[in-house]
């Protein structure tokens, strides 16, 4: 995951009121990277999609949408993920 982070990328974690806690923002690619692998575990429930044209995934878990993430990428480096969580705001944006 490094080798794909560029160094500064910002990750913005919005969870809305749901269980998984207040929203977040993590900088650098070494603390995103560990955020990131406290969900590893999700990574079978994604599938590739496009988000605001951008590439993206879906986390699903019993075709229930928990996560959006989208990514901003430069110069073939990840500099921004937005993950959404917001449970009311999913069921809106994931049919």
């Amino acid at each position: 995951l490094l080798a794909v982070l560029d160094p500064s990328v910002v990750l913005r974690a919005d969870a809305g009121s749901s269980s998984l806690g207040p929203s977040r923002l993590v900088r650098g690619a070494t603390a995103v990277a560990t955020q990131a692998g406290r969900f590893a575990h999700l990574s079978r429930h994604a599938r590739p999609v496009l988000v605001n044209g951008g590439p993206g995934f879906v986390v699903a878990r019993d075709h229930r949408p928990v996560a959006l993430i989208g990514m901003t990428v430069r110069d073939g480096k990840i500099v921004e993920i937005d993950i959404l969580t917001d449970t009311e705001r999913l069921q809106r944006l994931v049919p």
